[in-house]
C-alpha cells in the first residue's frame, strides 16, 4: 500500500479550517499534516491523528524563517483570511487577505519539481479582481496571483454563505441571509454550505485525481485555474476516497 499524502493547512483555526484539520487528521489518505499559522490549535481540541500532526507558529512578516518550503507538501490548503472589521485599514486588510496568502504559498512551493504540488484555496462567492468592493476584489486578485505561482494544480473554491462554523463573532447580515435560505431546502442547497460538508470536499480534493475533480468544476469559467462553486461542493464531499 502506498504512503498517504502530506498536507499543509494555513488557517486551521478559522471557521472552515478547524473542520478541515480534523478531516485531514482522521483520514487514512493523509500520513503527515502540517498546521502552520499565527496561532495553532490547542492540543486538547485535537480528537484524532495527533501522531501525524506537525504544528508551527510562524511570522508572516518573516516567511524565510517559517520552514514552509522544507515540508515538500503534496497538498497545500489555504483557508486563511480576515474581515475588514477586524483590521484598522483597507491596506491592513489586503496585507492579511492577499499579501500573506500569496507570499506564504510562494514560500511553500517546493524546489523539487517531482513533488507535483496541488494548491487548494478557499476564496469567496463573487470574487472578481475588477470588483468595486474591497473584499471581492481582494479575493479575485489573490486568485490571479496564486494561479501564477507554478503549482502543478491550482484549485479554487468559491463557497456561498458558510453555516455551522461556530464563529465567535456575530455577522448580522449573513445570519439574515442564511435564515431566509433555510426557509426552502432548494435555496439552502444553492446559497449556503455547512462548514463540515465543505471541509470534506476540501479533504477529498487533496487526494482525488484531476479528472474527477473537474467533474464538479464550473465549466464556462474564464479563469486560469480549476474553479469549484457551491453547486459542486456537496457532490464532491460525497466522493469516496
Amino acid at each position: 500500500m502506498s504512503a498517504g499524502k502530506s498536507a499543509l493547512i494555513l488557517g486551521a483555526t478559522g471557521a472552515t479550517g478547524k473542520f478541515l484539520l480534523q478531516e485531514l487528521l482522521k483520514s487514512p489518505a493523509y500520513s503527515r499534516v502540517g498546521e502552520y499559522g499565527r496561532r495553532v490549535t490547542p492540543s486538547e481540541d485535537i480528537t484524532a491523528g495527533k501522531e501525524k500532526l506537525v504544528q508551527k507558529t510562524i511570522d508572516f512578516e518573516k516567511l524565510g524563517e517559517s520552514g514552509l518550503k522544507e515540508g515538500n507538501w503534496d497538498v497545500v490548503f489555504v483557508t486563511l483570511g480576515t474581515r475588514r472589521a477586524n483590521v484598522e485599514s483597507n491596506a491592513a486588510f489586503e496585507k492579511v487577505d492577499r499579501e500573506y496568502v500569496v507570499n506564504a504559498m510562494r514560500e511553500a512551493k517546493s524546489d523539487d519539481s517531482a513533488v507535483g504540488q496541488r494548491l487548494v484555496y478557499v476564496s469567496a462567492i463573487g470574487a472578481n479582481p475588477k470588483s468595486y468592493l474591497l473584499y471581492t476584489r481582494s479575493k479575485g486578485l489573490t486568485e490571479q496571483e496564486l494561479s501564477k505561482l507554478g503549482y502543478k494544480d491550482t484549485i479554487i473554491f468559491r463557497p456561498a454563505s458558510l453555516t455551522e462554523g461556530k464563529r465567535t463573532e456575530h455577522r448580522f447580515l449573513e445570519s439574515i441571509a442564511i435564515s431566509i435560505a433555510n426557509l426552502r431546502q432548494s435555496w439552502q442547497n444553492t446559497y449556503t454550505i455547512p462548514c463540515p460538508t465543505f471541509a470534506k470536499a476540501l479533504k477529498n480534493t487533496g487526494v482525488l485525481d484531476k479528472a474527477t475533480i473537474e467533474k464538479y468544476a464550473t465549466k464556462d469559467a474564464d479563469v486560469p485555474f480549476t474553479l469549484i462553486e457551491n453547486d459542486g461542493i456537496r457532490p464532491l464531499a460525497d466522493e469516496s476516497v
